[in-house]
């Protein structure tokens, strides 16, 4: 598989083309009954930041046996607890695979992409914190430019393209899962899903 995958949230085929790519990363997870956990990373107390967040509000209802949901608007997972999920995570699931999702900073050209790569990302990297490296598949969503002032650069960036991004890889999230694990149990769920996430 290529080691790093750029999608435009804005395409009309971007959530098809995340679903696809993700997919081809968990199925042989899910063969081989490994827990999934997708840990959301960011803060809604800052709008450039909130797109773990808000990630994380739109498939808690992924939870099931193999799936489990770290970071949403309500319980954030951000810097001061970041080092603290990790440990529960590693304490809870016997070797989970870690899907990692955050905010970052980029040029201008690939604000609002999305990067879909088998690594590690480091959350704080354009706030210069010194996190630790986190997940086996990461997915960050360019939200604004980097540069100086990056504080003020997250604090000022457009709610609309954090939500065009949420969107976009939580539905991605989702159909994978639907591809890879199928949804009979979560039909109703799909049903409220569809309806308020796709058509509205």
């Amino acid at each position: 598989m290529v080691n790093k995958i750029i999608l435009d949230s804005m395409s009309s085929d971007c959530i098809f083309k995340l679903r696809d790519t993700i997919s081809q990363y968990i199925f042989p997870i899910i063969e081989s009954a490994r827990p999934i956990v997708v840990l959301c990373i960011g803060t809604d107390r800052s709008t450039g930041d909130s797109l773990g967040p808000l990630v994380g509000n739109k498939i808690k209802f992924l939870v099931r046996n193999k799936i489990h949901v770290y970071g949403s608007l309500e319980c954030p997972v951000h810097a001061k607890n970041l080092c603290e999920t990790i440990d529960e995570i590693n304490y809870s699931y016997p070797n989970p695979y870690i899907i990692a999702i955050d905010a970052c900073l980029g040029s201008l050209q690939n604000v609002g992409k999305i990067i879909v790569e088998e690594k590690p990302l480091s959350p704080g990297a354009a706030m210069n914190k010194n996190l630790p490296k986190v997940g086996d598949l990461s997915i960050t969503g360019v939200v604004n430019i980097s540069g100086a002032f990056e504080f003020m650069v997250l604090q000022n960036t457009r709610l609309y393209t954090v939500m065009m991004l949420a969107d976009a890889i939580s539905k991605g999230l989702y159909h994978s899962v639907l591809k890879t694990i199928g949804d009979r149990k979560y039909s109703s769920f799909y049903d409220d899903f569809k309806i308020k996430n796709v058509e509205g």
